[in-house]
């Protein structure tokens, strides 16, 4: 029998609430799609607006899905309340876009990763010594267990976003524009961390994203939405090199490369494309 992927998507579809007294629900997701097979990083990519955070928030259960089928390990969470996904914290966790807004500014860093080590059953005496060795696993040093988020910088705090996350060695993490707020150079530290976690600890992630770049480095796969539909779905590679829809094609395009000249000659294709 073959082994369950991390995350299974069918015909998901969200709405929200109508924004007047009798207006009709907006659909923001129709029909999608897709797997995340386990160890797999699976990049999401469009536009603000397209979805994508939307799709990401309905796996976590932070909005309802009103179609589809959620699985994560080939369990059915699509309609789990919060009490019953409980459990789900040792499969499914979350790194998050803001490293200053996703850390309980009055807990200790040492009480924020407590928390899942406790809800996952770890006796109080070994609680300390796996505190240090998550820390030591993210690049901190141990004494950050006694100070509290405001004596960090961004790309530490979400090192030790990381860290909780990776707490109970969840099977599936996602992740949530996670860079988005990062600097070039702490991006790709964060990036490579990313890297070593899935390598040693066999984690699947589902990368949200706006950018290309990382995508084209990071992911296996990438899937392309616009307007709450995926458009495109392939090796992240062959999408970022030869896409195939129009609208994947505009991204492509709008990505900043390091070549100024060549930035600027795809520039002025795009400004002539546009007034043709």
């Amino acid at each position: 029998m073959s082994e369950s992927p991390a995350l299974a998507v069918e015909h998901l579809a969200v709405e929200y609430p109508p924004r007047r007294w009798r207006g009709a629900p907006v659909r923001v997701i129709e029909d999608v799609s897709f797997e995340v097979a386990r160890g797999e990083t699976v990049a999401m990519v469009g536009e603000s607006g397209s979805g994508k955070t939307t799709i990401g928030r309905a796996v976590l259960g932070l909005v309802h899905a009103t179609g589809g089928t959620i699985r994560v390990n080939g369990a059915d969470i699509t309609h789990l309340r919060a009490r019953a996904r409980r459990p789900l914290a040792a499969d499914l966790q979350a790194i998050f876009q803001n490293p200053y807004g996703s850390l309980d500014p009055a807990l200790t860093i040492g009480a924020t990763l407590a928390e899942p080590l406790r809800g996952g059953g770890v006796r109080r005496g070994e609680v300390a010594a796996r505190i240090a060795e998550l820390l030591e696993r993210v690049g901190m040093p141990a004494d950050s267990a006694q100070r509290y988020p405001a004596q960090f910088s961004g790309g530490q705090r979400q090192r030790i976003a990381i860290a909780r996350a990776v707490a109970r060695r969840p099977k599936l993490i996602i992740c949530d524009e996670p860079t988005s707020a990062l600097d070039v150079t702490t991006q790709s530290a964060a990036l490579s961390l990313l890297t070593e976690l899935q390598t040693s600890l066999g984690c699947a992630y589902l990368f949200i994203t706006h950018d290309l770049a990382v995508v084209r480095e990071f992911a296996d796969r990438t899937i392309v939405l616009e307007k709450g539909t995926i458009v495109e779905t392939g090796r992240s590679v062959d999408v970022c090199e030869t896409p195939q829809h129009p609208y994947t094609r505009r991204l492509v395009a709008a990505a900043p490369v390091p070549d100024p000249r060549l930035q600027r000659r795809r520039r002025e294709e795009r400004l002539s494309n546009a007034t043709a």
